[in-house]
């Protein structure tokens, strides 16, 4: 069964939602990347948006005005989550936001972000920028157009915008963290085996 969260979101719509597992965005996502990051956090400049319950895309769209305000998604594709880690735990706590959408993992600071306020980091697949735009109904608003179309906050109504692949839950676990110990611990095995067998060939 498809699991569908519709902004705004509470704590209690994320409780049961484990590293892992997939789900789907309806409502409003804003693009979020670094400078919109460092102005809220070091500059202190407050958002022109809030996401309080909503959800920001780690993404740098390409976007085609028709004029009078009116904007057309073309593509919108995951930048790297782990440029704005070092801003995330505060941003989330700042915002409220509670869905941090990007492409790979973030580390300690998003994982203690997460948990303290109750917040997701997910990961949409990279190569699919045209088929996420596809799930933009429309563009509701732009703001700090000052920085150029990529870093502008583009507030976006989605329709079951995903797959989106959590990698961060509520508890602070953290996919990638896991399956790096697990890869690690086969990586050791492997080694193991080939130098008993490089020992029986000698």
């Amino acid at each position: 069964m498809k699991r569908i969260l519709t902004t705004p979101i509470k704590d209690e719509d994320l409780k049961d939602i484990n590293i892992g597992d997939i789900i789907y965005l309806t409502g409003t996502i804003v693009t979020c990347r670094d400078v919109a990051h460092r102005r809220l956090i070091e500059e202190k400049i407050k958002l022109p948006v809030d996401l309080n319950g909503l959800a920001i895309f780690h993404a740098g769209p390409i976007v085609k005005d028709h004029g009078n305000d009116k904007y057309e998604m073309i593509s919108i594709g995951p930048t790297t989550s782990m440029r704005m880690e070092k801003f995330e735990k505060e941003f989330i706590k700042e915002t409220g936001v509670k869905l941090i959408v990007g492409k790979g993992g973030m580390g300690k600071n998003t994982e203690e972000g997460c948990r303290e306020n109750k917040a997701l980091h997910l990961v949409y697949p990279a190569g699919n920028a045209v088929y996420a735009a596809d799930k933009v109904e429309y563009i509701k608003e732009v703001h700090w157009t000052d920085l150029g179309m990529p870093e502008s906050l583009w507030v976006c109504e989605v329709k079951e915008f995903g797959p989106l692949i959590v990698s961060i839950d509520t508890e602070g676990n953290n996919i990638f963290e896991q399956n790096k110990v697990e890869f690690n611990r086969k990586k050791d095995e492997q080694y193991e085996r080939i130098i008993k067998d490089v020992r029986f060939i000698k």
